[in-house]
């Protein structure tokens, strides 16, 4: 008996085989559900080549959450494959150039307006498309790096992630009467292809590993994946609204 035995699940973000969502989808497979991925523009091609690589081949979507008409299209194609849906995966995130490094002051509205579209408001379309297919309840999961602090380089997008956080809770509030819960893991830092697109990443990997309790592998993406597994199975069922941490302990750690 696998945590997710006859669950259906969407699963977001996955570029490559490096994608937390790629090892999200990998040990929902192992748990017995059946995925679909999505993509979107440049990258769906590179999500397709992608999920051939999981343990069972599975669709891929298209998802374009700059385009709002995708949510509506999107429900319609999961409605008439599965007609139902258990839970869904959001790892969906972007900003520009501006937004990221060391002059937070530098980036524009035109660069701000654009992370936060693509990296909190993104969570809402995805609710959109899959909540009226939860007939039976379910769990939307995103994935976090916690914004309650500031971190360095992050700038931008750390406003974006603080943005999903207020976000998440207010889908839990919204959605928990019709049995939906929302939750975000917020993860350690690994190495991915969205991780090295942040200038001074090394500064997250350098200290990691030291100051957590339990000690922290940028290179191993699996408690991230397992953790996002559990909130998607029934175990949290009592669990909504919250950010649970998969980041080795560090977050508790003030000097």
């Amino acid at each position: 008996m696998g945590l997710l035995d006859g669950k259906r699940i969407v699963v977001t973000g996955v570029l490559t085989d490096a994608s937390l969502a790629f090892g999200v989808a990998t040990r929902a497979q192992e748990q017995g559900a059946e995925i679909v991925l999505t993509g979107a523009g440049r990258g769906l091609r590179l999500t397709q080549r992608t999920a051939r690589k999981l343990p069972t081949e599975v669709e891929v979507l298209e998802f374009d959450v700059t385009e709002p008409s995708h949510a509506e299209s999107l429900r319609n194609a999961l409605e008439a494959k599965w007609g139902r849906v258990d839970g869904a995966l959001h790892a969906i995130g972007f900003a520009p150039e501006a937004c990221l490094g060391e002059d937070f002051m530098g980036a524009t509205w035109d660069d701000v307006k654009v992370a936060i579209e693509i990296s909190t408001y993104s969570l809402k379309l995805l609710a959109d498309a899959v909540a009226p297919l939860m007939t039976d309840g379910g769990s939307i999961v995103a994935l976090d790096f916690d914004a309650t602090v500031t971190w360095p380089a992050y700038n931008w997008m750390g406003v974006a992630k603080a943005a999903l956080e207020s976000t998440n809770r207010y889908l839990a509030r919204e959605l928990g009467p019709s049995q939906i819960r929302c939750n975000l893991v917020a993860a350690g830092p690994i190495r991915t292809m969205a991780a090295k697109s942040i200038p001074g990443f090394s500064a997250f990997e350098d200290v990691w590993d030291s100051r957590a309790p339990l000690g922290w592998d940028v290179g191993d993406s699996s408690a991230v994946a397992e953790t996002s597994v559990a909130l998607l199975s029934d175990w949290f069922r009592a669990t909504t609204g919250s950010m649970i941490h998969a980041d080795g302990g560090y977050h508790i750690i003030g000097a």
